[in-house]
């Protein structure tokens, strides 16, 4: 689509100190350009390779990753995938993850537990391994990320189509990524909101993820320990701190 990278472009139409200080103001994550997870748009079952787009929840379905700011503006979709495949190989194979592994980008992106924790995307705690700082880590984690879930509630009580695509996976994704173009016009456009009901948690898939990077750990744990006494609730971290720590653990 001619307009996809006119209107939804990565990591937004802001600055990137812009998008980090919005972020950072929810509850003091620093560094943070975009949050992501994917949602299942439901279609008709093809009539070819019908199998692969019936997903965990036995319906047939696009798996489409969004990625936003704090504001609720697309900056990146990914809506190619069928229903089957789990997040986060859409993520692995995405331009973007390669992009991101170059090191392009000045931040990290916020991903839940689908995903793996890397130098450039940060994961929850596991429950088992959160101890006082840990949990604080977690709950700053959650409420900066929360976005992308009333994001994805937004796209779909604007574009009612989304509840259910009766053409081809072809089509369908088609629809799929011109609703989010014109789902970014209306956020330009100081659109009102449509009313939402509480975002439903997607399904974080842990079995099937790729593994952790030693490296995206390390940052993960220095952040929660180096946090000390001004939690990531509030004052936190202070951006130069941060980038002064990945600047040594990634050298």
């Amino acid at each position: 689509m001619r307009f996809l990278h006119v209107f939804v472009v990565f990591p937004g139409h802001k600055t990137v100190r812009n998008i980090k200080e919005e972020f950072y103001k929810i509850a003091g994550f620093p560094r943070v350009i975009g949050s992501i997870d994917a949602t299942q748009i439901p279609i008709k079952a093809p009539s070819v390779n019908e199998g692969h787009y019936l997903n965990r929840k036995s319906f047939h379905s696009i798996n489409v990753q969004i990625i936003c700011d704090a504001s609720h503006l697309i900056s990146n979709v990914e809506a190619k995938w069928p229903g089957s495949v789990d997040k986060s190989r859409i993520f692995q194979e995405s331009t973007l993850f390669h992009m991101c592994e170059r090191g392009e980008f000045d931040g990290v992106l916020l991903g839940d537990r689908g995903y793996p924790c890397l130098r450039f995307l940060m994961t929850p705690y596991p429950a088992h391994e959160a101890g006082p700082q840990q949990a604080r880590f977690n709950e700053a984690h959650r409420r900066t990320r929360a976005g992308v879930g009333t994001t994805i509630a937004i796209l779909k009580a604007r574009f009612q189509c989304l509840r259910g695509l009766r053409v081809s996976p072809e089509r369908a994704c088609d629809i799929i990524v011109a609703c989010a173009v014109l789902h970014n016009l209306a956020i330009m456009r100081g659109e009102r909101l449509p009313t939402i009901e509480a975002p439903a948690a997607e399904d974080d898939d842990p079995i099937h993820r790729i593994q952790d990077d030693p490296e995206g750990r390390r940052i993960r744990d220095s952040i929660s320990q180096g946090s000390g006494n001004t939690h990531l609730e509030g004052r936190c971290l202070s951006d130069f701190y941060f980038s002064y720590l990945l600047e040594g653990l990634c050298s």
